[in-house]
């Protein structure tokens, strides 16, 4: 690759990343303004999970549409971001502006659910057409970045918006515009391909195809976790507070911003590594990292600050670690005319998941309380663990990481 080549795909990666970063913050600014929603709302723990549900409900309807029209291979990818991140941010700050009860809530949020399945996976795509050799190290900095996304309205909560939830909300849609006019400053890279025409059994063959399938097989296992670890974290963390050493409301909300950001840094991390070491390899060692802190949460429920703060960034820098590779495993693995359809048929099957484990959680709270809520979760990275080494043990898994499985 050239000098000029090489600047560019450094330039790109900045400018995807940190555009992805500022428009994901959509994602999780009703969840991090969800206790004072709920009081102003008189909202119970079931709805209050609506306000992140029906964005994932959202993202999987515009994601299955995405698939099934083929549109990350038919639209510009820089230009689908773009597009979707404005009306995204529109939906948010319609919600400080004008709404007051939970169901035209829950209908902007699916809303912005549908058009965020127009900002990541055509990333992941754009991102790739820069990046051959280093690609998992590229996609995990631009997980690491949707993952500190994910996190900002806890940091912004944390500012500025504890009791004021109009704050976050507006705060994340103004950062999100912003994100949407950097991607246009995106160029396609070298290895980009061409747009596609539409093709209604590209997905078919995508479903049909074992290696690829065994490597969303993972996904969906970790994915099982790892929203359900975001969403309810916050509160969790609250409880375990309360029933040992007290702390306000802003120790809470920034320990919860510390454990979804850290995973930035797992994300890097994981990329680099399964560059050298394998993706199969990272990925199953991530998940049982994280599997092993569903389980044992509970024995750090209540514990002081000095014992509940490195378990909780070290389950957050596991949690997520390893969701880069299994999308940097189907750009290995799936035909390449329609990889972004792959990316976006993964995802949205992924999050379809992540609605019944995030709802799962409060209705295991009124049994087990707190303390071992997450334990179930634990279910998905093992079965995830499996899929991955059946991967591994598959001749198509030279094909990962230049034959480093």
């Amino acid at each position: 690759m050239s000098d000029a080549a090489s600047a560019g795909r450094w330039r790109a990666l900045f400018l995807i990343a940190l555009a992805e970063l500022l428009i994901m913050s959509l994602w999780f600014s009703a969840t991090a303004a969800a206790p004072e929603l709920a009081t102003e709302w008189g909202l119970t723990p079931s709805e209050s999970a609506w306000l992140t549900t029906s964005v994932q409900l959202g993202f999987v309807t515009g994601a299955l549409l995405s698939a099934i029209f083929t549109l990350s291979d038919v639209i510009p990818p820089k230009y689908l971001i773009a597009g979707s991140a404005l009306v995204g941010a529109g939906a948010t700050a319609a919600i400080a502006a004008f709404v007051s009860s939970l169901l035209p809530a829950v209908a902007l949020r699916f809303l912005t659910g549908m058009v965020l399945a127009g900002v990541y996976p055509p990333g992941m795509k754009l991102l790739a057409g820069w990046f051959r050799a280093g690609r998992g190290m590229a996609v995990g900095v631009l997980v690491g970045a949707i993952t500190v996304g994910s996190a900002l309205p806890h940091l912004i909560r944390v500012i500025g918006g504890v009791g004021n939830p109009r704050a976050v909300l507006f705060g994340a849609a103004g950062v999100a515009l912003v994100g949407a006019a950097m991607a246009l400053f995106v160029t396609e890279g070298p290895y980009q391909s061409p747009a596609a025409p539409f093709d209604p059994r590209a997905t078919v063959r995508i479903l049909r195809d074992r290696p690829t399938l065994l490597a969303n097989g993972g996904y969906f296992g970790h994915m099982w976790e790892l929203y359900a670890v975001w969403t309810w974290i916050p509160v969790f963390l609250v409880a375990s507070l309360a029933a040992g050493t007290p702390g306000t409301a802003q120790t809470a909300g920034l320990l919860a911003f510390a454990t979804i950001a850290v995973g930035g840094f797992g994300a890097l991390f994981a990329g680099l590594a399964a560059d050298r070491l394998g993706r199969t390899t990272i990925t199953s060692a991530s998940m049982t990292v994280s599997g092993l802190s569903c389980l044992t949460a509970g024995f750090v429920f209540g514990a002081p600050l000095w014992i509940l703060t490195p378990f909780v960034l070290l389950w957050g820098f596991a949690v997520i670690a390893d969701s880069a590779q299994f999308s940097v495993s189907i750009t290995e693995l799936a035909d390449g005319s329609y990889v972004g359809t792959a990316l976006t048929l993964q995802t949205a099957i992924g999050f379809l998941l992540t609605i019944v484990s995030i709802q799962l959680i409060p209705i295991l709270v009124e049994f087990v309380g707190w303390q071992w809520a997450f334990a179930p979760l634990a279910i998905g990275p093992a079965l995830g663990t499996l899929s991955m080494l059946r991967l591994r043990m598959r001749p198509e898994a030279e094909r990962l990481a230049g034959g480093r499985k």
